[in-house]
């Protein structure tokens, strides 16, 4: 996730007439030396760019979310191959206890926790600074992502019951993977409107939101009232201190395992934890380093560089042969995985925001068409990190079911990927196609030849644009 505020760094300055200036150099006055037949001035030697160092570091290259989607992919990629080349092998190492739990069991339900925190951490940066602190500002992504829960949790359901299939796997394909969505985002429509962007980084936390409440409801069993006691009073604890203005980090990490290990034993999802005391650590807009971004500053690489890669590693990993192949285009469940997150996604983040539009005051971003929103909505169906966690809890006691919602999960957020992109790279050819009627429309007004009328409806502020 995203949102990560840069914290005591100056604005960049150009002076006028130095290469990123806002003053373009058709429109300074000529130079009183320059030469009165070709009126230009002596240039003096460029300078060499300034690079920054920063931008180089292993951290800041871990913060973007293309790096953490990309090393996601690369895990996820290693495990299919693993997986097929010798899956007694993966299942051995996913299977390896270390201490009281398996590798996959620590990955799934102690690592995947630092995941969720840095989730509680956003959703707590949003419900205070950002595009959740007024909801109604950000009424449209908020919708669509409700509806696009809705929608790929009812086409699993339809799926399953018209097939004769489990309900167990309904939640599977509700979740949006926004380190993955975000980074085809970055990669393929990288010259759409910023406000692209931010519909879906508000979508997927709205989305993770959701997520967080239905692994917290859903999948509580057997519950401990002793044990979730206590890790109620951790947070109580955790969010005292945190009124008290105490800073210092290393007084929460105790407090932190103390949680997560009273959580992980009261029926609750131990990821809960991390995402409770998320939302209780201090975040006031005004101030500068905050401990929300101090700890999403130091947590972030680890989460993209360590967590979530091995989260996939050690969850992603399915011997895919003919008869699992098969299975997923015939069995309800994987069939339902695959139809939510590639259809359901999609007509539900759609519908969501067409209602909302058309029902109410909010409008879509500025410079974002119908055209931008189709693209967007497939993009929702990528799901990986929280999908393959729900598909861990609905099917842990029914291997084979498990290996198709893994399968399905891995294939349905693929094809929902390919599609993304190839939707995001025609709403780029028409945006430059755009960018290019209107830069020649100018050009002829400045040379007073007068500009061709622009067609209606082939702009992105027309009603009748793709």
């Amino acid at each position: 996730m995203d949102g990560g505020r840069s914290v005591g760094q100056r604005p960049l300055e150009f002076p006028a007439g130095v290469s990123g200036s806002l003053v373009d150099d058709e429109s300074r006055s000529v130079h009183p030396k320059a030469d009165p037949m070709t009126k230009t001035a002596p240039q003096p030697p460029r300078r060499a760019r300034r690079i920054d160092p920063n931008n180089f570091h292993l951290g800041e290259v871990l913060r973007a979310n293309t790096a953490g989607g990309v090393l996601m992919l690369i895990a996820t990629l290693i495990a299919l191959v693993w997986a097929f080349l010798g899956k007694h092998g993966y299942e051995a190492f996913v299977e390896y206890p270390i201490g009281p739990y398996t590798v996959a069991e620590w990955a799934s339900d102690g690592l995947l926790t630092v995941f969720f925190f840095i989730s509680g951490l956003e959703l707590k940066r949003e419900f205070t600074e950002g595009s959740l602190r007024r909801p109604a500002d950000a009424m449209v992504p908020i919708t669509a992502a409700a509806c696009g829960m809705a929608g790929p949790a009812l086409v699993f359901i339809v799926i399953n019951v018209l097939g004769g299939g489990t309900l167990h796997g309904w939640a599977v394909p509700v979740a949006t993977d926004i380190a993955f969505a975000l980074a085809v985002l970055a990669v393929a429509g990288r010259h759409l409107p910023p406000s692209l962007r931010a519909f879906m980084l508000t979508l997927a936390i709205a989305d993770d939101l959701g997520g967080i409440i239905v692994i917290a409801i859903v999948f509580s069993t057997d519950l401990s009232f002793a044990w979730l006691g206590g890790a109620l009073a951790c947070m109580l604890l955790w969010w005292i201190l945190q009124r008290r203005r105490v800073d210092n980090g290393w007084i929460y990490l105790p407090i932190f395992l103390v949680c997560w290990f009273c959580m992980l034993h009261s029926g609750v999802h131990a990821t809960i934890a991390g995402v409770g005391l998320g939302l209780l650590t201090r975040n006031t807009p005004e101030a500068l380093n905050e401990p929300l971004d101090r700890w999403q500053h130091v947590l972030d690489p680890w989460s993209a560089g360590l967590v979530v890669p091995i989260f996939a590693l050690t969850n992603a990993g399915v011997h895919v042969d003919g008869q699992l192949f098969a299975a997923l285009w015939t069995n309800p469940v994987p069939l339902g995985i695959i139809a939510g997150l590639v259809l359901g996604k999609f007509i539900g983040i759609l519908t969501g925001s067409w209602l909302t539009v058309h029902l109410s005051r909010a409008r879509l971003g500025d410079g974002l068409t119908w055209g931008d929103m189709i693209a967007a909505a497939e993009l929702g169906g990528v799901g990986l990190t929280v999908s393959l966690l729900i598909a861990h809890l609905s099917f842990l006691n029914n291997p084979e079911v498990y290996d198709e919602a893994k399968a399905g999960v891995l294939a349905g957020s693929t094809i929902s990927a390919i599609l993304a992109v190839l939707l995001l790279q025609w709403r780029t050819a028409v945006h430059k196609r755009w960018r290019r009627e209107k830069a020649r429309a100018g050009r002829a007004l400045r040379a007073g030849a007068g500009a061709a009328p622009v067609r209606t409806g082939t702009g992105p502020g027309s009603t009748a644009g793709a």
